[in-house]
């Protein structure tokens, strides 16, 4: 294996990585990396899932000690023992998993620990803080009362709420794990220039992401880590995203959206005038067996309370939904895996998974009653895991894994697993490759073919424009809750998908030209 490591002039550098390693139970996670981080840079970190980059994180950030090598900051060999130990030294993280206190307001959320106290009492000064906190909200264009609790912000304003968090502390090394993932396109534009300011500041930035072309926005120098080793670093400018790709996962990727052709068969879905007020406005469309329809719309159009009002998550107020023809009436998730649907949640550690629970507790969870009628019986729960692990290859040391142990992309495949226990015939895919990495992808595309081979209706909810283009057999596309456009796979383009998703429900019914009635009307 190629391990390539330059080490830059430590004049110029901010963080050196010795030699360090890490080690779980039957996991090898870290094995002798060496990274250099000079000041004022953005260091891209990229890598396919279990490659090692959280772990590296977890040890800079202290919430992880290695178990062999040295760490220099600023000059100076140190031990972090905790995120605290990190955060005064001047190292800030932002991760991929979002830490904040739901129930706090943002304020305390920002100043927890570090709270601001009245000169002379024990009292500490809300003004000052909410005054601090709202001008570092402004700074990325943030709106959000500061006294407002986490909870009742959206996932892509808590994303932000970790920057401004993170950015309060004035770190000297800011580590970001997939910062983008659930923004916009006009926060991550925010987002980049704050990072480009910060780097004027003379902060040093480490950017993960599974999105190559953010290393070519916003990266100064990339390095690769496979299989717990540093394998080369590379000015940016040097290289380009195949070349990545073949160091990230040791092969070429020949096609990144592997799609199969199938013949559509019968359907097995419809859905008839589905309601929700406000939320969802007389939304008709059909999957047939075989078939992958991707669902498309900007952030908010309504694509998420789709799925989870026909998976009988969130109630609706009218509408009807056929399985094979027949009406059911799907008002709990229950009702729904009971007439074979099957949905991969947008979030899968919140809602897809049990993470303190094994492979095998997760896998068998939706089908406990088959298997047993009183007691659970662990042989047969074992044997069908073990069948997923292999036919799925599911990278875990045993079926007794803890799934929060596991990286991104194999705890997706377990979460597929999870469905398919359930023999559905039809299953729904929010966000199916959200925060895994490329080789990852492609394995899920893979297992969608063999899928929609076998007959499987697919729903396939995607922000990627090139994932919707490149796997689906139709496409339809969502704005404001209601569908706006339906394109064949030969008629979809990226430009008519936004101008589907970017159309304005309101001014056309007000005043509906003849293309706009026809764009308005599935």
């Amino acid at each position: 294996m190629t391990n390539r490591f330059d080490p830059a002039p430590a004049s110029d550098t901010v963080l050196s990585v010795r030699d360090v390693s890490k080690s779980f139970p039957g996991v090898r996670a870290l094995h002798k990396v060496n990274l250099d981080v000079r000041r004022g840079e953005v260091h891209c970190l990229v890598g396919e899932n279990g490659a090692g980059k959280s772990t590296l994180m977890k040890i800079l950030s202290g919430a992880y000690t290695k178990d062999e090598g040295v760490l220099i900051f600023k000059g100076q060999p140190v031990t972090f023992t905790s995120p605290r130990d990190a955060q005064i030294a001047g190292i800030a993280t932002i991760y991929q998993e979002l830490n904040l206190i739901p129930y706090l307001s943002v304020t305390e959320n920002i100043f927890l620990g570090a709270e601001i106290v009245r000169p002379g009492t024990p009292l500490l000064d809300w003004p000052m803080m909410h005054r601090e906190t709202h001008a570092g909200l402004a700074r990325l264009h943030l709106t959000i009362d500061p006294r407002t609790p986490i909870a009742k912000a959206g996932i892509a304003v808590q994303q932000m709420i970790e920057v401004a968090k993170a950015l309060h502390h004035r770190a000297d090394l800011l580590i970001m794990d997939e910062p983008t993932s659930a923004l916009s396109r006009n926060e991550i534009a925010d987002l980049y220039q704050i990072i480009r300011d910060l780097k004027a500041q003379g902060v040093s930035i480490i950017f993960i992401s599974h999105h190559l072309d953010e290393v070519f926005q916003i990266g100064d120098r990339v390095t690769v880590l496979r299989d717990g080793c540093n394998i080369e670093t590379l000015a940016v400018a040097d290289t380009n995203v195949e070349a990545l790709i073949r160091l990230m996962v040791g092969r070429d990727l020949a096609d990144q959206f592997p799609k199969v052709p199938v013949e559509a068969g019968a359907e097995v879905l419809r859905v008839d005038g589905l309601t929700r007020r406000g939320v969802l406005d007389s939304i008709s469309f059909q999957v047939r067996r075989g078939e992958i329809v991707g669902l498309a719309g900007l952030v908010g159009a309504g694509r998420t309370e789709l799925v989870r009002a026909l998976f009988g998550a969130d109630p609706i107020d009218a509408g009807r939904i056929c399985i094979d023809g027949q009406p059911v009436l799907i008002q709990s998730p229950a009702d729904a895996i009971r007439c074979g649907l099957g949905l991969l949640t947008e979030d899968r550690k919140q809602q897809g998974l049990i993470l303190g629970m094994s492979v095998r507790e997760n896998t068998t969870l939706p089908i406990l009653g088959r298997l047993a009628k009183i007691f659970t019986n662990p042989r047969r729960e074992s044997e069908l895991t073990q069948n997923y692990i292999r036919d799925l290859a599911i990278k875990t040391p045993n079926d007794a894994q803890k799934v929060i142990n596991l990286s991104g992309g194999t705890q997706q495949k377990v979460v597929l697993s999870k469905w398919l226990a359930t023999a559905p015939r039809m299953l729904i895919f929010d966000e199916p490759t959200r925060g895994i990495d490329v080789g990852a992808k492609v394995e899920i595309y893979r297992l969608m073919n063999q899928l929609a081979a076998q007959g499987v209706g697919i729903l396939m909810v995607s922000s990627e424009l090139p994932e919707i283009l490149g796997m689906s057999d139709r496409v339809l596309v969502m704005a404001q809750g209601r569908l706006t456009g339906e394109l064949s796979r030969a008629e979809a383009t990226q430009e008519k998908i936004l101008e589907y998703a970017t159309l304005n429900i309101q001014s056309t019914l007000a005043n509906p030209s003849p293309q706009a009635r026809e764009k308005a009307i599935v």
